[in-house]
């Protein structure tokens, strides 16, 4: 089934704070991103960019094409191809789904509302019939469904799309995630693809104690604490037990060690469930948040991608510019040509 992919996705760098998790006005969308960038980010030696993109960037409330949004989206789609890079759409939020209203059932009600359901495929087929057409433009169809009780709904709702962007285009690379913040531990969850040119993908923030630390929109988590990297796994262990179950993943690894063995442990979940699956994997996000130590944050890249590397698994880092992560902005200074060494060589 996995068969040949019509694209390779090696080693890309996200977009965020563009066309989504941003304000809407007009100047931000002229200047966040611009054609510069694009060549900036094939210079640095990516060969990808990931594209977050709200619903209403792409269509108006009453569901007619939102024009002028989808202009930015068509002209950096361009400006990659012009580049020679590929290009992933990831619709970072939906009508009735965003990730940031997790467990709120009146917000969240996509998998619930047979209306919405049908505008989400509606909105897939109307991006296919507008990009299916450029070989080097990829579809990723939502990002981070999150609640455990979405799972089956989900799988429905994948196949329905597939099926819809396949009658328009029969060769565009199509990606989806589990549930749980596209965890590695969900995407067995996922039904087995009854299409090719599929890839699961799966984002990578482990453990969160130190990649988002201080990050204020976690609740749990400390403003003032510094977290280093690498240390004795009982380190992590004792302080993942505030986070609750969002620091599950670390107080319930099996791993003596943090590091490589740790991610391997990890990601070995993913790289199972791609396997049963019979498709290809892919890590869509993955990053450390510019409140961590830089150097800590450089060793703790390495690992990541080392482990990446060792199973040919594509990725892109989280994130281009600003987003509390920017890979351009100063806090990688210090590390960032020894990570463009770690990410090409």
């Amino acid at each position: 089934m996995k068969g040949k992919l019509s694209m390779k996705l090696q080693c890309g760098i996200n977009l965020g704070g563009f066309l989504s998790q941003c304000s809407y006005e007009a100047e931000h969308f002229r200047t966040f991103i611009v054609k510069n960038d694009i060549h900036a980010i094939k210079e640095m030696g990516f060969d990808h960019v990931r594209l977050p993109i709200d619903c209403a960037i792409f269509e108006n409330e009453d569901g007619t094409e939102n024009k002028a949004g989808s202009c930015y989206v068509t002209n950096t789609v361009e400006w990659c191809r012009d580049e020679g890079l590929s290009i992933i759409l990831d619709l970072h939020r939906a009508y009735g789904y965003d990730f940031n209203d997790a467990g709120n059932s009146e917000k969240n009600s996509l998998f619930t509302d047979a209306y919405l359901q049908e505008r989400f495929v509606k909105l897939w087929s109307r991006i296919a019939e507008k990009y299916g057409c450029y070989p080097h433009v990829a579809f990723e169809l939502l990002n981070e469904v999150v609640e455990k009780e979405n799972a089956e709904s989900w799988n429905s709702l994948i196949a329905r799309t597939v099926k819809a962007i396949r009658t328009i285009s029969k060769d565009a690379l199509i990606i989806y995630g589990g549930i749980q913040w596209n965890s590695v531990k969900t995407l067995k969850l996922l039904e087995k693809a009854q299409d090719q040119n599929i890839l699961f993908t799966f984002h990578f923030y482990e453990p969160l104690i130190f990649t988002h630390q201080k990050a204020p929109w976690v609740p749990a988590m400390d403003p003032q604490e510094e977290i280093l990297y690498p240390e004795e796994m009982e380190y992590y262990v004792r302080r993942s037990e505030k986070l609750g179950f969002q620091g599950e993943v670390v107080t319930k690894a099996k791993s003596e060690h943090m590091g490589t063995e740790f991610v391997e442990e990890m990601i070995g979940e993913a790289i199972k469930a791609a396997e049963n699956a019979d498709v290809g994997l892919y890590c869509g996000e993955f990053g450390v948040i510019d409140r961590a130590p830089a150097e800590d944050t450089g060793r703790w890249i390495n690992d990541v991608v080392q482990t990446f590397r060792k199973y040919q698994i594509g990725f892109a880092l989280w994130s281009y510019k600003e987003m509390d992560f920017g890979f351009t902005e100063k806090h990688y200074d210090p590390i960032r040509n020894d990570l463009l060494q770690c990410f090409f060589h």
